[in-house]
């Protein structure tokens, strides 16, 4: 009789966090250290151990390395404890949930993220992101919902006030076909690619377009966004996952330095979003 296999610990996101306090609260007692000690070895505050313990602080992969070394673990037990604490800083929103409580909430999360962020950038493979949209254009990426989206496009809207803020910064890569992808109609995408171009000229947005074309050896898979250099999101057809371990963030950093390099900016970009508009128009 075949056995069902158990779910990967990659579908227990929302556990693990309190899993991996548990774990290295046991570890501290075992080794016969008191919170005072481990935060010494540690070089940490004995208030940051004590939430960690708690599960009230997410400890990063290199503070979790720290304290394995104070408590000596056995090195069977550090694999499972760093396994453990990449996907505690690793969370998964899938998009049925997200409509269940409702998709103007993930407007509220996301506005009160950018509040608290000063360097954005935006890596857009396959349409524009919120921020970047016309009504008309927001509206259609919205058509298909089951549920009532007029408070998604109000959020939607309202979020587009913080691209005035000059004490943030901005940078957006569109591949081609995020641009020019026919979500609307012909005589909408005009304006929606018109509304990019325009967008240029804010002296705190860099925004860059990869035409298809010439050699671009790295492929990239997802759409994702940084959020200074704590956090990074990655999109996909089911979901969001959100990356908190900074070797995650590291290497979309890479990425995102790598996809720069392909792209066009400023004149050559309005050029090419012209050209693409006027396509639309006629």
């Amino acid at each position: 009789m075949a056995h069902c296999p158990q779910p990967p610990r990659t579908e227990q996101l929302g556990q693990s966090k309190h899993e991996l306090a548990a774990l290295l609260k046991d570890l501290r007692k075992r080794a016969g250290l008191s919170g005072d000690r481990l935060a010494k070895r540690c070089s940490m505050s004995q208030s940051k151990i004590s939430r960690i313990e708690n599960g009230k602080v997410r400890p990063s992969l290199l503070d979790v390395e720290s304290i394995l070394r104070a408590v000596e673990a056995p090195s069977g037990i550090v694999a499972e404890v760093t396994t453990l604490a990449r996907i505690a800083n690793t969370e998964w929103q899938d998009i049925r949930s997200l409509r269940k409580r409702g998709l103007d909430k993930k407007q509220q999360e996301l506005a009160a993220l950018e509040a608290s962020t000063t360097e954005f950038r935006f890596f857009l493979l396959s349409m524009i992101t919120g921020l970047l949209s016309t009504p008309e254009y927001i509206r259609g990426s919205l058509a298909h919902s089951p549920v009532d989206t007029s408070k998604t496009v109000a959020r939607k809207l309202e979020r587009q006030q913080i691209l005035y803020d000059t004490t943030k910064r901005f940078t957006f890569i569109l591949t081609e076909q995020a641009v020019r992808w026919p979500l609307v109609a012909p005589s909408v995408m005009a304006v929606q690619i018109d509304r990019l171009a325009s967008l240029t000229y804010l002296p705190n947005v860099r925004l860059g377009v990869i035409p298809i074309g010439g050699h671009m050896p790295i492929a990239p898979m997802d759409t994702f966004t940084i959020y200074d250099e704590t956090l990074a999101t990655v999109e996909n057809t089911t979901g969001i996952v959100i990356h908190r371990d900074s070797r995650d963030i590291a290497a979309h950093l890479e990425l995102f330095c790598t996809l720069e390099s392909y792209a066009l900016y400023e004149e050559e970009a309005r050029e090419r979003l012209a050209k693409w508009a006027s396509q639309y128009r006629s």
